[in-house]
């Protein structure tokens, strides 16, 4: 899947540490991007809203 990810606002985790190096993630109207905070210029992961809704699911349940 490709999404125009140049205008998302992206964000940390409230549970990640102040400063820490983590992931962001950012929504749009028809994806998800999900990328390394300490290169936010480089390559980003991208779903679409059934699939992070699905491993939300998945991680929320302990698998």
């Amino acid at each position: 899947m490709r999404a125009d990810l140049s205008g998302a606002n992206w964000f940390k985790s409230s549970h990640s540490q102040h400063g820490g190096d983590c992931v962001e993630v950012a929504h749009t109207a028809d994806a998800v991007g999900v990328r390394d905070s300490k290169n936010s210029t480089g390559p980003a992961l991208v779903f679409g809203a059934g699939e992070w809704a699905a491993f939300l699911r998945a991680i929320s349940a302990g698998s």
